[in-house]
């Protein structure tokens, strides 16, 4: 690359592959997401197999999220320093070999111990995606771009359950993890063969005290949140956990603020628009993992679907996200992303009061409809959000806050997760007058009652995303009103 060229942009050569990297960087983000999501179904063919009891098997799950939550910061701040594509290269071959492990596995320590190693290459292609992304497309198809990162994102997030019922019915558990091999190998090639080298590092230190202290303390604060959805928020470990993850998160908090070049550069979040839309991206995320949680075993238990059925309706959500988010991120670089979030929040809050309206008697049609609306919504939403986040900071910083985003949603799946299965089991347990965990047999009505409270709170989720998003849209209406005039 010769050394007048500054930046991707003046590189003819990177332009013309740009789409190609944009693949080969969809391929691991699908793959990293849906690896989160898809052992979930698996779970019972994993506890059978390897002799486990369902809470322990749950450490499978717990112990891929909790590293990439870890981790992810730091791989962010690594890129930055020296560099975003050569990071992502090697989490592209930290993953696969993961992924094989993992299928190899034949006991609960080598198969957790593989997903360790699995998430540490998954957290360093998440924490550099966007940053590459944003570097090598111009602002015209920015938007277009980061879209497709994020349709794939909540791709892999949302099909999981679905995929994987597929996988593991016809193949078996250890084909979840070695389908990503083959795929993997061919995105590494693609990778090496298309990938330019870095343009952009920084001269800093590694942040070693605040690395600890973050990992520890999203440690603390996640495995008491993952935990309780097994034993609840009264068991004394759990509340010992949230309140050290707590403290050792203000620790980190305070030491950071007082670093000349720390992990988490704190001054991003004095930036208004890259707060706020950080904090939506979050509400969304949580909001649509109350939905991934309870849509399962209503459509299994209540409607008595066959599991392949289930999975067919499911699948409307990623579906239309597909088709809907590249076409949102295109948009929003013609029209502006402000308005376009604040539809698909608006329209996401319509989607889970519907949902908070089915019974035992809905017909599947209609579950069809607000799963697709669901899917639609979280697309017009996404891409232009991501666009949002990704424009607000300096190329330098493209790294970390790239981590911090694919850290939020992670975040927003855990949450979630523990929202709708703490909101469901909490209402079925007071309705039931025993602690439940499961479902009641010959009670549908208790568990219909328990996820129509967690669809409310999820749709007043996606209302507090409007509320601020439509304050967003009236502010930059507002100051295109006040330059028009000065003009």
């Amino acid at each position: 690359m010769p050394s007048s060229i500054k930046t991707y942009q003046d590189d003819p050569t990177v332009q013309s592959k740009r789409w190609v990297i944009l693949i080969v960087l969809n391929l691991f983000t699908f793959m990293s997401t849906l690896d989160g999501s898809i052992v979930n179904i698996a779970l019972p063919s994993i506890s059978k197999n390897l002799h486990l009891a369902i809470a322990e098997s749950e450490w499978v799950v717990t112990g891929y999220m909790l590293t990439i939550c870890a981790l992810i910061l730091f791989f962010g701040k690594l890129g930055d320093m020296f560099g975003k594509i050569k990071l992502f290269k090697l989490g592209c071959v930290i993953f696969i070999a993961g992924s094989l492990l993992c299928g190899l596995s034949q006991s609960l320590f080598s198969l957790v111990a593989s997903r360790v190693v699995q998430a540490v290459g998954a957290s360093m292609t998440m924490s550099t995606n966007q940053g590459i992304i944003t570097e090598i497309f111009p602002a015209t198809e920015r938007g277009r771009a980061l879209g497709l990162i994020g349709t794939f994102v909540s791709l892999g997030s949302i099909a999981g359950p679905s995929i994987g019922g597929f996988i593991v019915s016809g193949l078996g558990w250890p084909y979840i993890f070695w389908v990503n091999v083959p795929i993997g190998l061919i995105a590494i090639i693609l990778g090496w063969l298309f990938l330019p080298r870095d343009l952009i590092k920084t001269r800093a230190k590694l942040d070693i005290p605040g690395s600890l202290l973050f990992a520890a303390s999203i440690v603390f604060i996640f495995a008491g949140l993952l935990l309780s959805q097994q034993t609840g928020f009264r068991d004394p470990r759990i509340i010992a956990a949230l309140i050290g993850g707590v403290i050792l998160f203000s620790i980190f908090l305070f030491v950071e603020s007082r670093k000349k070049d720390p992990m988490m550069q704190l001054e991003l979040f004095k930036n208004p628009l890259f707060s706020l839309s950080i904090f939506c991206g979050f509400l969304v995320f949580a909001s649509n993992f109350c939905f991934n949680i309870v849509s399962p075993f209503y459509t299994q238990d209540i409607l008595h679907l066959t599991p392949s059925e289930s999975g067919l309706v499911l699948m409307l959500f990623p579906i239309t996200m597909v088709v809907v988010a590249p076409l949102s991120g295109a948009l929003s670089d013609k029209i502006g992303s402000e308005l376009l979030t604040f539809i698909g929040l608006l329209l996401m809050v319509a989607a889970q009061i519907g949902l908070a309206s089915l019974h035992q008697g809905s017909a599947v049609a209609l579950v069809c409809m607000l799963t697709a609306m669901l899917g639609i919504s979280s697309g017009l939403f996404q891409s232009p959000n991501n666009s949002l986040v990704m424009s607000t900071v300096k190329r330098t910083q493209l790294g970390i806050a790239g981590s911090i985003n694919a850290l939020v949603r992670n975040v927003g799946m855990v949450v979630g997760i523990s929202i709708a299965t703490s909101t469901l089991f909490g209402v079925m347990s007071h309705e039931a007058g025993r602690r439940v965990t499961a479902l009641i047999l010959n009670r549908p009505d208790i568990f219909i009652d328990g996820m129509h409270v967690v669809f409310i709170g999820s749709a007043g989720i996606c209302l507090l995303g409007a509320v601020l998003t439509g304050w967003r849209l009236f502010q930059a209406r507002k100051r295109k009103g006040q330059t028009r005039q000065t003009v």
